[in-house]
């Protein structure tokens, strides 16, 4: 997912658009011949519309399947996905809708087209493909009173599809976020009953002194599935809706995490084999509160040995009216053998140095409200590490970082800091 802080689009923005304004109302209104055929099927039945300042925005993300019976290609195979858009325009003045604020690097409808057609003989295979998708695209201008539809080919996002629509005109700019759920994963926060994962008589509303006092008197580190051992430490402490953590993630850049089944193990063995990216790898379940983690999250490198990747678990009372979950979070370095099983990630020891990476990726993704430090982990020295579950060693200031994350976006500069405890590295020496 490739998204810019909203201070820098804006920027961008403010610099190109009296050239575009120029070019709306100097040219006419060019466009690429729409097809109506194109625009039906089940994915519209996962549309989602938003509405501002006249610019009434709906937007769907066709699956693998579907994108395959659209545009007879294999597009998810090629790293393509197709998203549809339709953009009606209830201003009295001309507008035009900017791609690049969908993805800097989306692909051009023959461009599309060609990817999966490298036989330079079938050319009339190629130039039925190249009017097909040329007629499926989305035109750029929209009259004012009318609408327009059509496909653009971003880069392939699997389980949540996260993208801006940008509309502009002579009376400004009309920006929309959408994130929208694409069937062909089987993701882990799925099989989820979050209604009743507690009754509802038991989740408790906390004042701030019982939340200190409830996140501080927790166990440091999550357990294997007896509750059993001492693992990784349980470092940090969120405070959002699930609509907000999802959005937050997803936002900063972080893939959802596929259950564990057939399929998604024979795509991380290919992967490890292969040193290749497997971005929705599933993760190994540790516990808290008794079971597995409830989701996972992970923002993984150039291959599945190289990751970050976090665990969280809904937690049994709120505060201020909404949820808390306690969450586990470390870095993958690399991979290494064990007697127990075969294989195992190696994370990074320094496992403060991966809490403070997901403050700081979330402040600039915009995504988080206000901050504070609690304690409960207890330090371990980096001459005197504690070991996880696999052997791995680790050290930190034994501190757990409480994150209020928000699906709408927060300026940096507006983040609240709440002083409950401060670590030692952050204490004024005398």
């Amino acid at each position: 997912m490739n998204t810019l802080p909203l201070f820098r689009v804006h920027f961008v923005l403010r610099i190109v658009t009296i050239a575009i304004i120029a070019l709306l109302f100097t040219s006419s209104c060019s466009s690429t011949p729409q097809n109506s055929d194109f625009f039906a099927g089940s994915y519209l039945d996962r549309a989602q519309t938003q509405e501002e300042n006249g610019i009434r925005v709906t937007a769907a993300v066709p699956s693998a399947e579907e994108s395959k019976e659209i545009f007879r290609s294999p597009l998810y195979r090629r790293k393509v996905q197709p998203v549809w858009l339709k953009i009606e325009n209830n201003r009295d003045e001309f507008v035009s809708f900017l791609p690049v604020g969908l993805d800097p690097a989306y692909y051009t409808p023959i461009e599309a087209a060609n990817l999966d057609l490298k036989d330079q003989k079938i050319s009339d295979r190629r130039s039925s493909a190249n009017r097909l998708f040329f007629k499926a695209g989305m035109g750029n201008t929209v009259p004012p009173g009318e609408q327009r539809s059509g496909f653009i080919f971003s880069q392939l996002d699997e389980g949540t599809k996260s993208f801006n629509v940008d509309v502009i005109g002579a009376s400004g700019l009309s920006a929309f976020t959408f994130f929208i759920p694409v069937p062909g994963l089987r993701l882990d926060h799925q099989n989820v009953d979050w209604k009743n994962l507690y009754p509802p008589a038991t989740v408790r509303d906390l004042s701030t002194d019982e939340l200190i006092e409830q996140i501080e008197a927790q166990p440091c580190c999550v357990t294997d599935k007896k509750g059993e051992g001492s693992g990784d430490p349980i470092n940090l402490v969120l405070i959002g809706n699930p609509e907000d953590i999802y959005y937050a993630f997803i936002r900063a850049g972080w893939d959802e995490t596929e259950t564990i089944y057939k399929g998604s193990s024979w795509k991380t063995i290919t992967s490890f084999i292969g040193g290749s990216e497997y971005r929705y790898s599933p993760i190994s379940a540790l516990y808290v509160f008794g079971r597995g983690q409830d989701v996972a999250f992970q923002k993984a490198r150039e291959n599945i040995n190289e990751r970050n990747h976090l665990r969280l678990w809904l937690a049994p009372y709120r505060y201020e009216g909404i949820p808390v979950w306690l969450g586990q979070i470390s870095r993958d370095i690399g991979v290494r053998f064990t007697k127990k099983t075969i294989t195992t990630h190696k994370i990074d020891p320094d496992v403060d140095e991966t809490r403070e990476y997901l403050l700081e990726n979330l402040a600039y993704a915009q995504a988080l409200a206000r901050i504070a430090y609690l304690g409960g982990v207890d330090a371990a020295s980096l001459d005197q590490p504690r070991g996880n579950l696999t052997g791995d060693p680790y050290f930190t200031d034994g501190y757990r970082l409480v994150l209020w994350v928000s699906s709408q976006p927060v300026d940096i500069a507006e983040i609240e800091v709440e002083v409950w405890r401060i670590p030692p590295d952050r204490q004024s020496t005398p």
